[in-house]
């Protein structure tokens, strides 16, 4: 099993979280990945022990998420985590590396690779595109208006069991757990600044007039993979991505919906490890 190791850093005036898989041999190539809205790097630890045969695996806990610091509550914008990942790149000295990017992740990596950064290499964007379906738009909103405070971590988990059948029991109760903090009250919560769930905060993603400009920029390999049954990724739209950047291939993952590496991690997985 390769050594994972836990770090703290110091970027933009806020503390970050992320977790470093040293693999062997020491010379391979880096891999950043970037989790979803309410999520945290601890989501990839199986993937990234899987990856980290090849690859030096960098999950960076984005602001507000997981174990880095909570943001002022108008700060939560997309750009202001893609300089934040600038800030990462640049303070872990990557010369190279391929990025790859999940839901609200992945809208960071969209807008991040329009940029043209010189040290990126490839790009990995999971089922998120500029453009959102109404139904994915309907999911959210649904979701950011239902609490999810529990009395205990069971019932965190029987919640995601009923929300989502598809992935093994055993990957939920995995996620969960690695997700839930005690409250004040001695409750369960997921580990995020609730301020995320406000909706000024939704209004500061990616545009999507500036997230296609950034697609069309792109000048890198590019990986979409889609989960066959998104209700947030469209195949119309999926197409619409492929035919918009440069060198951009697609890769719908059977029996998937929105979250691709927790319904099939091993389709997911194949689909990456084929690109890369």
């Amino acid at each position: 099993m390769t050594e994972v190791i836990d770090e703290l850093i110091e970027l933009r005036g806020l503390r970050f979280h992320y977790r470093d898989w040293a693999p062997q041999p020491a010379n391979a190539h880096d891999l950043v990945l970037l989790h979803g809205y309410t999520g945290h790097c601890r989501s990839w630890n199986a993937f990234a022990e899987v990856m980290s045969n090849q690859y030096r695996v960098l999950a960076l806990d984005q602001r507000g998420h997981g174990e880095t610091s909570w943001a002022p509550a108008d700060r939560y914008g997309t750009l202001e985590m893609v300089a934040d990942l600038e800030a990462f790149v640049s303070a872990l000295q990557l010369e190279t590396f391929a990025l790859l990017g999940l839901s609200m992740g992945g809208l960071v990596a969209i807008a991040f690779a329009g940029k043209q950064p010189v040290q990126l290499e490839r790009l990995v964007i999971v089922d998120i595109a500029p453009e959102i379906a109404s139904a994915g738009i309907r999911n959210i909103q649904q979701s950011v208006a239902r609490s999810d405070v529990f009395d205990s971590p069971e019932d965190a988990f029987r919640r995601a069991r009923d929300d989502n059948g598809v992935p093994p029991e055993h990957h939920h109760y995995n996620r969960v757990r690695a997700s839930l903090m005690r409250t004040d009250q001695g409750k369960w919560t997921y580990r995020y600044d609730r301020a995320l769930r406000d909706p000024k905060n939704q209004r500061l993603r990616l545009g999507v007039e500036e997230g296609w400009h950034s697609v069309a920029s792109f000048n890198v390999p590019t990986l979409l993979i889609r989960g066959e049954n998104s209700h947030l990724l469209s195949r119309e739209v999926a197409d619409k991505f492929v035919s918009i950047a440069n060198d951009c291939r697609l890769v719908e993952v059977p029996g998937s919906g929105h979250p691709v590496p927790l319904d099939k991690p091993d389709g997911f997985l194949d689909a990456v490890r084929t690109f890369l």
